[in-house]
């Protein structure tokens, strides 16, 4: 690849005009790191925990569990949400080597290397513990971030703002075209065929996993992997837009929230409408669910932003000293907790099955309704894994996978 020593013009750190590449521009002074992403991310990450370790996940509240098919809970907004900051995290570090004359060449081979070792260390999990190398699922939320964020960092690098607006809009309306124009065999209508078929089994994301993934290899050897092979062109999107977002707020020097917030409003306001046709739903990663969920980021950053990086900045701390550091060591965060989850679940105890079981026995049943039981052994397992990660934050230790 040739090594391309300039960027984009719309990833300069100022611009006469946000959508005009090749405009020359004074670099700006550095902007102070932005506390309001590092709580995002941060929570997040902490609620991406307590929705995927439940107590027991058989009485849990329906907000802490994925919508059975179209709709979305608390718990479908928050993989969107990693992927839209760390999009918007790209938009910002990219801006940065930029700065230092690192050319794109570079950038790209150092995004494959992070990319493979984060899908390395997915497959590393999924394997976790017994190595059943025969029936390990290829896909995972690991894997699509690691994929995702080589796919965002080449087109980041080599398209313009206005370039990659257009990028995201064609793999929405691309997405929804495949999955409902394109024929699935076998699904009703004439001679086997039937167009816009969107439920779990008869729609164009799950036939292909079904197609390109062997049984023994898919999410728990169902029909389809919820993070499978087409539902990743949504998912990008997802990323690419978070790294607009980034690129706006380099541009407006921090500024421009209330436009950020009327644009999150407007995108909320479009998936209402797409979902009357294209049904909000997580699972397949459609498009209404994509402006959905991208625009609660927006809000939620746009509100983030004013109060914690204004022009009169509020304090994080104490209360949100958690969140800093599970959003400096996110994927670390992460990682911790999926290897203590498969500790606890594959440690047996006697007349409690496993160490999981057994603790959750500990909060006796008569002290709380059974959701709100789940949801305190939730709790406590965030604060587990809070642990390591807060001392990695005291001793300013940022792994960067």
């Amino acid at each position: 690849m040739t090594k391309n020593t300039e960027a984009p013009a719309l990833l300069q750190p100022a611009l006469s005009n946000f959508t005009t590449a090749g405009t020359a521009a004074a670099p700006a002074k550095p902007n102070r790191r932005w506390i309001s992403l590092d709580l995002l991310r941060g929570a997040t990450v902490a609620l991406m925990i307590l929705v995927n370790t439940a107590g027991d996940g058989k009485v849990s509240f329906d907000q802490l569990r994925h919508s059975a098919w179209n709709g979305c809970t608390l718990t479908d907004i928050v993989f969107p949400l990693f992927l839209f900051w760390m999009g918007l995290a790209m938009a910002i570090s990219f801006a940065g080597r930029h700065a230092r004359k690192i050319p794109n060449g570079t950038i790209v081979k150092q995004a494959a290397r992070r990319a493979a070792t984060i899908i390395a260390l997915g497959l590393l999990l999924n394997a976790l513990p017994f190595f059943h190398l025969a029936a390990l699922r290829y896909c995972g939320v690991m894997q699509r971030i690691g994929l995702c964020y080589f796919l965002a960092a080449v087109l980041l690098l080599f398209l313009d703002a206005r370039k990659l607006i257009v990028a995201v809009t064609v793999l929405l309306v691309g997405y929804w075209a495949l999955l409902t124009l394109v024929p699935v065999p076998g699904y009703g209508g004439q001679n086997g065929i039937a167009l816009g078929v969107l439920n779990p089994e008869a729609n164009l994301a799950s036939a292909l996993d079904r197609i390109l993934i062997p049984d023994a290899n898919r999410y728990h050897h169902t029909f389809y992997d919820p993070e499978g092979i087409l539902s990743t062109l949504p998912a990008l999107a997802t990323v690419l837009a978070g790294a607009l977002a980034g690129l706006w707020l380099r541009h407006k020097q921090g500024r421009g929230l209330r436009a950020m917030a009327f644009a999150g409003a407007a995108s909320m306001g479009l998936a209402l409408l797409w979902n009357l046709v294209f049904p909000i739903n997580k699972r397949m990663w459609t498009s209404s669910y994509v402006l959905w969920t991208a625009g609660i980021a927006l809000l939620l950053l746009a509100a983030a932003k004013a109060w914690f990086d204004g022009d009169r900045p509020r304090s994080a701390r104490p209360f949100g000293t958690p969140f800093l550091a599970f959003g400096s060591n996110a994927l670390v965060a992460y990682m911790l907790s999926e290897l203590l989850t498969i500790l606890i679940d594959t440690i047996p105890v006697p007349n409690y099955v496993n160490l999981q079981k057994w603790s959750y026995a500990l909060i006796p049943a008569w002290t709380t309704p059974a959701p709100l039981r789940s949801l305190l052994w939730s709790i406590l397992f965030v604060g587990l894994c809070y642990i390591p990660v807060h001392i990695l934050y005291r001793k300013k230790i940022f792994i960067k996978l």
